[in-house]
């Protein structure tokens, strides 16, 4: 990888999840670029110290998923974030910060991020992550996860209650709280004793009945509407 972002390097298989760094500390961001460039099915394709740079590369780089810091100088990681998926609504966001405050995490879903991580996640995590992003799930840390319901009781407290919206099946709603729990499709259909296959066929079925774009969005709608006892 050049330094001025430029992918370097062997060609990749065909179908490779594309990934952009974007993180204001150069050290961080050259070692996640290196070790990610590792995966045989990820494939690095830029990176960037600062979010207006970045969002220059989501248009021209195009990539699958951005991983992208909460704190910037400048414009912020949640800005870019909500900049990013205006103008690509197509590319997953996953923030990888130190920052474990709910306030992060709440504001980053706010701006469509589609995973939320802490900076000590392992390189499998992070790798893992990408590619449960990038194949449409959600992945937030289930500590940070058991914040954010917290974070959304207070807030549907503090709003006057929501006019019932379509009925969720009984299975939907099982589906939906371990959704809410941070769990990924492999771990609901282990808990709940139903192939992924189905798991992700429920959560398109939540998705299209309440007519939401992702599944944390899901799991704020169940909260307000009073459906999940957190």
């Amino acid at each position: 990888m050049s330094s001025d972002g430029e992918a370097t390097g062997d060609p990749v298989a065909s179908g490779a999840t594309r990934v952009l760094v974007v993180d204001d500390q150069e050290l961080f961001r050259r070692g996640l670029m290196l070790v990610l460039a590792g995966e045989d099915d990820l494939e690095v394709v830029g990176d960037a110290a600062d979010g207006p740079t970045a969002l220059g590369m989501v248009v021209e780089r195009t990539p699958d998923v951005v991983l992208l810091d909460v704190r910037m100088p400048g414009m912020s990681g949640l800005e870019t974030c909500a900049a990013a998926r205006t103008i690509a609504p197509q590319t997953r966001i996953i923030m990888l910060t130190s920052s474990d405050d709910e306030s992060d995490l709440y504001a980053s879903v706010k701006a469509g991020a589609s995973g939320y991580l802490l900076k000590d996640a392992s390189i499998d995590q992070v790798a893992e992550a990408v590619r449960l992003v990038a194949d449409g799930q959600s992945l937030i840390n289930p500590a940070m996860a058991a914040k954010l319901l917290e974070e959304f009781k207070l807030i549907s407290q503090q709003r006057p209650e929501e006019p019932p919206g379509p009925r969720l099946t009984g299975r939907e709603l099982e589906v939906l709280k371990e959704v809410a729990r941070g769990l990924n499709n492999r771990q609901i259909a282990t808990e709940l004793f139903i192939s992924e296959h189905t798991v992700k066929n429920h959560i398109r079925n939540i998705l299209e009945k309440l007519q939401l774009h992702s599944r944390v969005e899901a799991v704020m709608y169940a909260v307000r509407q009073k459906l999940l006892d957190v």
